[in-house]
């Protein structure tokens, strides 16, 4: 039915069809009994109109909002409106290694809305870091499934990014709204993240010429919630150039994107800015650029104690029994003589590989000594050195 596929109520069709029998563009084809059972067709002169728009613009999905209703609801729900406080940190992050110095520095972060850079060695956590800042957000958003720039459609809802609350919220964001307008979609707050793949063209309206509509971009699709920016440094774009595009709206709160006439608009830019590297910050960036970022934080390795505790959580989640001895040789043996600092992303990928050696044998994961030996091999790609002792040995009996 046009109201399901158009997402408009029946009363705003009647009106439209109305107004279209009027100018002789659409005609009843057929009556029922009620006033809704009422089939219409185009005329001749509906069909010329139709297939004149459908050339100009084939796009066919739910009706676009106006976009300064869309700037009055990304006001209405901003993400300014949020509050994180130091208990919703220490809850979320209560089984987390990383140290209250580095957590009490991105709460404070996300509290402000202030932009964050979080650094430090690959495999430190940042990126897991990172996307739990995400859980944090409360409340739910609406986000519309297109809006209307002048007389161009651009889409904004994307399943892909845009998650369904969960029962509760969704209950209680309905008790707190007046009325229903299904082009609107009732979403948790967005955690949209993006890594080396970023180019500079993305961050701006991109047409689509089967649709006949634009995309908007990413950090417009992320308003209201958290835009991850990994592997900064990594993209074809200098990070420089990429943080002097987001500069004036971190600064303002609104950014202007062009059609492909070269008209431009004025759209909210309500999304907080996290981004991720395993570069020296010093090296990827000019001091003018560094200041611009509001929090800079290091993530590096964590303490031994901490490790300790990640890989028992890690066992527990993977469902294979600890060993303290093998746990005691990962540290002070393999650590501590190849120089290797103690990562956040070591336990697990110490116990994925034992699973998965287990596995391809057809036995059970087992943490010893010898099978933490051989996930570190595959892991450095070491030859002779530790598993020089055991080099007569099968694979098979070693993890046996």
């Amino acid at each position: 039915m046009l109201t399901t596929r158009l997402r408009l109520s029946i009363n705003v069709l009647r009106e439209v069809l109305d107004f279209m029998v009027a100018e002789q563009l659409a005609e009843v084809a057929w009556r029922g009994d009620t006033d809704i059972d009422v089939q219409y067709q185009l005329t001749s002169a509906g069909r010329q109109r139709t297939a004149a728009w459908l050339e100009r613009c084939p796009y066919t999905g739910p009706a676009p909002v106006p976009l300064e209703t869309y700037r009055t609801l990304v006001q209405r729900q901003s993400a300014l409106l949020q509050t994180v406080a130091a208990e919703d940190v220490a809850a979320e992050f209560a089984d987390d290694c990383q140290p209250a110095s580095v957590r009490e520095l991105v709460g404070a972060a996300l509290h402000a809305h202030r932009s964050l850079l979080l650094h430090g060695p690959s495999g430190s956590g940042k990126t897991t870091l990172a996307r739990r800042l995400g859980r944090l957000l409360q409340g739910t958003v609406g986000v519309p499934y297109a809006i209307l720039m002048g007389d161009e459609i651009v889409q904004v809802f994307d399943s892909a990014i845009h998650q369904p609350p969960t029962v509760q919220a969704e209950a209680r964001a309905m008790g707190e709204r007046r009325s229903s307008d299904s082009r609107w979609v009732l979403c948790c707050r967005p955690v949209l993240h993006m890594g080396a793949e970023l180019a500079l063209d993305m961050l701006g309206l991109r047409h689509d010429p089967f649709s006949g509509s634009y995309q908007a971009p990413p950090q417009m699709k992320a308003a209201g919630g958290l835009f991850i920016v990994d592997d900064l440094g990594r993209q074809r774009v200098p990070a420089g150039e990429l943080l002097n595009r987001f500069a004036q709206p971190l600064d303002t709160g609104a950014e202007h994107l062009s059609l492909q006439g070269g008209r431009k608009f004025a759209v909210p830019f309500d999304v907080t800015m996290i981004f991720v590297t395993n570069l020296e910050p010093q090296a990827l960036l000019d001091p003018s650029s560094l200041r611009r970022l509001g929090y800079k934080v290091h993530v590096g390795p964590i303490g031994e104690s901490a490790y300790c505790t990640l890989f028992r959580l890690q066992c527990r989640a993977l469902g294979i029994a600890p060993d303290e001895g093998a746990l005691a040789y990962l540290i002070k043996e393999l650590h501590r003589d190849s120089g290797e600092p103690l990562l956040a992303s070591f336990p697990r990928d110490i116990l994925s590989r034992i699973a998965d050696f287990a596995a391809f044998t057809g036995k059970p994961p087992m943490v010893s000594v010898a099978t933490v030996d051989q996930a570190w091999s595959s892991m450095f790609a070491i030859t002779g050195v530790q598993y020089a002792a055991a080099a007569e040995t099968t694979l098979f009996e070693r993890i046996a």
